[in-house]
């Protein structure tokens, strides 16, 4: 009897490199299970999560020796736990030196020459991995050819870039996730940070409804990683799936984490009216809300289709950062209509802005934060702006000069500052996110409470998660600092 062909994809442990638990989070493996999905009618597929597990290196190694691949996938989301993948590679290779090893993910296809310098990688997967995967394991199998496109690897002792694989136009024809090779209820059932964008109730699932994006912000990958072309799945396919998660895991609660899910307004219109005619309605979350694309009626069909938070992305309060460097058409006075009709359908309103641009000044970084405070919002979230590759971001921060003194790729955190100019050092923004966050959420009493409420928490433990971010931001400038002070003897 021929041997079954054996693929193990892997997510690594994050933790490997990283023990902050502010930076990490409640992780679904939801493009593994539509990579095994693709591939179960060729091989046998199992999943190993060693960062939900916690697994060490050494329970890894064990656990990879044990699957006996004949492939491991491995998946990195973002840039700044590239190491995390490349830890995997090795003991991957110490543990089974004839598996093929694949790198994908975000990383791979924003880095693709970079991943493919590592020597315990076999190919790095560069953009949308579906068919691409596919087909690279029926090549292993000697069904078909090396695919054309979509790879990144040695031939001859050289780099070979094929380019990413092509867009995927139809993502109707894409199968539901795999979850049987997840034990799908322990996820489902968890959410280990205190967040007011938790889970509303439990199981719950995430859906991904698109993908791409045609508004370029300065600072997103999400273009060169999806392209600008908004490809949607449609509102029936989105609908069957969450049929499938109600009636297959009793799912009780959903959480939307499209990039782009008002883009098409008709469309998502037709999401929230199925659910509600469908008997789908349930509590859930939009993540990620283009305030510009929403109206009065989108509102009330969200509340009435169970939607109890938004979360929404403004960026600046400052007019001239907003078009000049962010590029995004919000229009504040839509804003705040919106925000007022969302809350008058009881939804909690967050958003989502951004601070320390390069040439933007400190009064413009305060105009942002008393914006902040206008629009009348229950939840400010503060970020520092971050310098990823393949971002206009990122070049204009070559072309100012504007990294950090001590900046590296794999340094990179969203809880501090990353930029420095003339207006702002990497501390000034590292302190004021952590400050003035703490100040605009939680200096009023109701909104305290609220928010406590939100996220199922007593006022107690509230302070406590506070208190946790404010001595965050004290380590983190320590740290800064300690690293300038050893590069600079």
């Amino acid at each position: 009897m021929a041997k079954e062909f054996n693929v193990v994809l892997v997510v690594p442990n994050l933790r490997w490199i990283d023990s902050d638990i502010n930076a990490l989070w409640h992780y679904v493996p939801y493009n593994l299970c539509i990579l095994g999905a693709m591939i179960e009618p060729l091989c046998r597929v199992s999943i190993i999560d060693a960062y939900k597990h916690d697994m060490s290196p050494e329970l890894f190694s064990a656990k990879i020796r044990e699957s006996r691949p004949d492939v491991v996938g491995l998946t990195i989301l973002m840039d700044q736990y590239a190491e995390a993948g490349h830890q995997a590679a090795r003991l991957v290779k110490a543990a089974v030196p004839g598996a093929k090893v694949i790198l994908g993910g975000v990383y791979a296809t924003m880095n693709p020459l970079k991943a493919a310098e590592d020597v315990n990688v076999d190919y790095v997967m560069v953009g949308e991995g579906e068919y691409a995967f596919r087909d690279l394991i029926l090549h292993f199998k000697g069904e078909r050819d090396l695919p054309e496109k979509g790879l990144c690897f040695r031939r001859d002792g050289k780099l070979v870039n094929s380019g990413r694989a092509e867009f995927i136009k139809d993502l109707d024809a894409l199968p539901l996730p795999a979850y049987h090779l997840i034990d799908f209820l322990s996820y489902a059932n968890a959410a280990d940070r205190k967040s007011v964008d938790a889970p509303p109730c439990f199981p719950y699932a995430r859906l991904l409804t698109s993908r791409g994006c045609p508004y370029g912000c300065v600072f997103c990958q999400v273009e060169s990683i999806m392209g600008k072309k908004f490809r949607s799945r449609s509102a029936e396919n989105v609908l069957s799936e969450i049929r499938y998660l109600k009636g297959t895991y009793g799912v009780r609660s959903l959480m939307f984490d499209d990039d782009n899910l008002f883009t098409d307004k008709a469309r998502a219109k037709a999401i929230f009216r199925g659910m509600i005619e469908q008997g789908l309605s349930m509590p859930w979350l939009a993540m990620s809300v283009a305030v510009f694309r929403l109206d009065e009626e989108m509102l009330v069909l969200m509340k009435q289709s169970g939607c109890e938070y938004i979360n929404i992305a403004i960026e600046s309060g400052s007019k001239r950062v907003l078009t000049e460097i962010v590029h995004k058409p919000v229009d504040y006075d839509h804003a705040k209509e919106m925000v007022r009709l969302a809350k008058r359908e009881g939804l909690y309103v967050a958003a989502n802005f951004i601070v320390g641009f390069p040439t933007e000044t400190w009064d413009e970084i305060r105009t942002t934060v008393r914006f902040a405070e206008e629009l009348g919002i229950d939840y400010m979230k503060l970020f520092a702006a971050i310098p990823l590759e393949n971002t206009r971001l990122w070049d204009l921060c070559v072309k100012e000069g504007a990294f950090k003194k001590n900046f590296s790729e794999s340094g990179r955190h969203w809880s501090s500052g990353q930029i420095e100019t003339k207006d702002f050092s990497s501390a000034d923004l590292t302190f004021l996110r952590a400050y003035e966050w703490d100040r605009v959420n939680f200096s009023d009493p109701e909104k305290r409470r609220k928010t406590a409420a939100r996220m199922k928490i007593t006022e107690e433990e509230l302070l406590r998660i506070r208190r946790g971010t404010l001595d965050n931001a004290k380590n983190r400038v320590y740290l800064d600092q300690k690293g300038k002070l050893e590069n600079n003897t």
